[in-house]
This record gives C-alpha cells, sequence and structure tokens, in this order.
C-alpha cells in the first residue's frame, strides 16, 4: 500500500516591510522623469522651497532634477514650485505685456500679471522667504549669497523676459535683483536654474560630505587649488610629488599657495579683497 503524501503547505508570506523613517521622502519609480519630481507629489510643509514665477514653467526642473540635485529632491530635501505667469494673463489670450510707457522697443511685463503672480506664489511660502527678479542690472550672485539663500525657508525667483518689469511691483514688493554677470540673456530662467543650483548643493545632506564645501572656490576668498587623481602619471604628465608624499602638512601649505597663485593672476579682485581681510 502507497502512503499518500500530505497537501503541500502553501508558502508563507513574509512580513510586511516597515516603512523608510525619512521625514518627508519621496517614493520615486526609477523611471520617474525628472519633471515629474515637481507634478507627482504634494507640497512638503518643511522642505526648503523654491518658487519659480515664469512663461515657461515646462523649463523646469531641467537639470535640477538630475545628479545631486534631483536626489535631493527625491528625498525631500527641497521642492520646487512653479508658477506659470501666463496663468495670470489678461483677456482671452492671457496677455502679460504691453509696449513700453514713453515709447520704445520690445514689450514689458505688466505690473497686475506679475503682482497677481506674485501674491499667488506668497501665499505659499514662508514669509521669510526673499523674492529675487533675474536682471541683468542686479547685484551680481557670488557664493556668499547662496549661503545666505541656503539659511533662508527657500526664495521665491522671477524670471524675466521681454524688455523686462514694470519698476513698480520691483518697489511694491522689495524685490531684489540678481544678476550672473555682465551679459544679457533672453529670459531669467537659465540664470534661476543656476541660483538654484549654487544653493541646494550647500543644503544640509546634498553633498553627502561637507567637507567638499570647505575647499571649493570662493570658500576662503580665494579660487580653488589644481586637483588630480590617478594614473599617477599620464601623457608625459606627474601628479605633483607633494600630493603623494601623504604629509598632510605639507599638502595643505602647497594647496594653499597654489590657490594664492591662480587667484592672484586670474581674479585680482578677489585677490585685492583677500589682502585685505585681516
Amino acid at each position: 500500500m502507497t502512503d499518500t503524501p500530505p497537501p503541500s503547505m502553501p508558502p508563507a508570506k513574509p512580513p510586511p516591510k516597515s516603512p523608510p523613517k525619512s521625514h518627508g521622502r519621496k517614493s520615486v519609480r526609477p523611471s520617474l522623469k525628472p519633471r515629474q519630481l515637481m507634478d507627482s507629489h504634494p507640497m512638503l510643509a518643511h522642505a526648503w522651497t523654491a518658487q519659480v514665477i515664469t512663461l515657461f514653467p515646462e523649463a523646469f526642473p531641467g537639470v535640477l532634477g538630475l545628479s545631486l540635485t534631483g536626489k535631493a529632491m527625491q528625498e525631500g530635501r527641497w521642492q520646487l514650485d512653479t508658477i506659470p505667469l501666463r496663468d495670470f494673463g489678461i483677456g482671452k489670450h492671457r496677455n502679460v505685456d504691453d509696449t513700453p510707457a514713453g515709447g520704445g522697443a520690445g514689450m514689458v511685463l505688466r505690473p497686475d500679471v506679475v503682482g497677481s503672480a506674485v501674491e499667488a506664489a506668497r501665499a505659499r511660502i514662508h514669509r521669510a522667504a526673499p523674492i529675487l527678479y533675474l536682471s541683468p542690472r542686479g547685484r551680481r550672485f557670488d557664493q556668499t549669497m547662496a549661503r545666505d539663500l541656503a539659511t533662508r525657508p527657500g526664495v521665491t525667483l522671477l524670471c524675466g523676459r521681454f524688455e523686462g518689469l514694470d519698476e513698480r511691483v520691483i518697489e511694491h514688493y522689495g524685490i531684489t535683483e540678481v544678476s550672473l554677470g555682465d551679459f544679457v540673456l533672453t529670459g531669467g530662467e537659465l540664470a534661476a536654474q543656476a541660483l538654484l543650483d549654487a544653493t541646494v548643493r550647500l543644503l544640509p545632506g546634498v553633498l553627502g560630505n561637507a567637507d567638499s564645501t570647505e575647499e571649493e572656490s570662493f570658500s576662503n576668498g580665494l579660487l580653488e587649488h589644481p586637483q588630480y587623481t590617478r594614473p599617477a602619471q599620464w601623457n608625459g604628465h606627474d601628479i605633483p610629488a607633494v600630493l603623494m608624499s601623504g604629509h598632510h602638512g605639507e599638502i595643505a601649505k602647497w594647496r594653499r599657495a597654489r590657490s594664492e597663485e591662480i587667484t592672484r593672476a586670474r581674479r585680482p579682485d578677489l585677490w585685492a579683497t583677500y589682502e585685505d581681510t585681516p
């Protein structure tokens, strides 16, 4: 007589996994595109917030959705809120601009349109977040400003177009004008992305290694020293011997000397300020 085997038991279900302990972390699938980092998640209450008022919201997050800044957005360390200026346009065609008072070429962004957009933006961001207008006549953006913005709850950026923005908006809201340099772009979107990249990388936890911001250009008033990596010899060029010596004191002295040499040669304005600093 043959024994009948007992019915097989179904495999036991694994215990449910506990949710990750992360404050405000965004769950992102590997296939998620940069733009979806913004569109598929609610606003986070305590994350550093960048608002961008723009005629081209589809330009964002752009490169900000990639690499370290994209990963930081994914993790909820910061968030991006675009405010489409066209939504506040006038009439059937959503007009946002008009001809310059007093005549002249080009068009000027209307104060009633931009004002409505600013009001809508400011209603959903901490009042301590400054409002900046990307403008070639503004204060030069630098590392000091990036550090200051990183300590704020966020920032509202206004991207100009055409001949610019009605001056009354700047005066009414106390907007600070900021420039990337002595050149003119067709709009403020690229400048806004550059400003945000420089700022977001300074937020806690974004770079991973906080020491990496200590020795880079402008951190101590100087340009950064040269960098090298393996192989030790490439196309007849060797890594400087001091960097291979293991003597950390001598390495630090070499790096400081090269930073001073490069700054003095390439940026006499920075060098003058550095020399005058006690």
